[in-house]
């Protein structure tokens, strides 16, 4: 059916635009140094016997760039985050590989206090130490363009079946 059609092409601009707003927002907030999430963003949109399916994808770790995480010591900078270090959930050192190879790839350093550089992995403990503590605050990057685009799609989507359903009238008026 045609208005079939029409509501298709509605959640497709509506999974583009969200992708594409999240990644704008990844490259803004400077969380774009791999491109690992960027490039795993994506969606799919599948026919099921009720109407249409619409499932986004994006790495395991995008999810705590999104909605944050909160530190074993403090939670100040992700307090609303389902996310906590510390439960046991995660993957045992799986924090410190990603600071590893981020610190590898920014090429960060601290200095001690005569001024020599800390080794790599001095540099990815202390940051790893500190996030651990801390958290890591939401960037949102996907939450807000979602929120931003469902605002708008009901109405669209009642635009696009309308348009469609007299289209297919027309089309069968036509038959006659």
């Amino acid at each position: 059916m045609l208005a079939d059609k029409f509501v298709r092409d509605e959640l497709n601009k509506f999974a583009k635009y969200v992708i594409q707003q999240s990644r704008s927002n990844l490259t803004k907030g400077g969380k774009n140094v791999s491109k690992e999430l960027y490039n795993s963003l994506g969606y799919d949109l599948k026919n099921t016997n009720k109407g249409f399916g619409l499932s986004f994808q994006m790495q395991d770790y995008g999810k705590f760039q999104d909605r944050g995480v909160r530190g074993n010591k403090s939670s100040a900078k992700a307090p609303n985050s389902p996310f906590r270090f510390g439960t046991g959930s995660g993957i045992k050192g799986g924090l410190t590989k990603g600071i590893d190879k981020w610190v590898r790839r920014k090429g960060i350093q601290f200095r001690d206090k005569r001024g020599r550089f800390l080794s790599y992995e001095s540099t990815a403990y202390l940051i790893t130490r500190s996030i651990y503590q801390k958290g890591i605050k939401s960037s949102m990057f996907f939450t807000k363009p979602f929120i931003a685009a469902f605002k708008r799609l009901p109405d669209e989507l009642v635009e696009a079946y309308a348009i469609g359903l007299e289209k297919q009238i027309q089309v069968n008026l036509n038959k006659k």
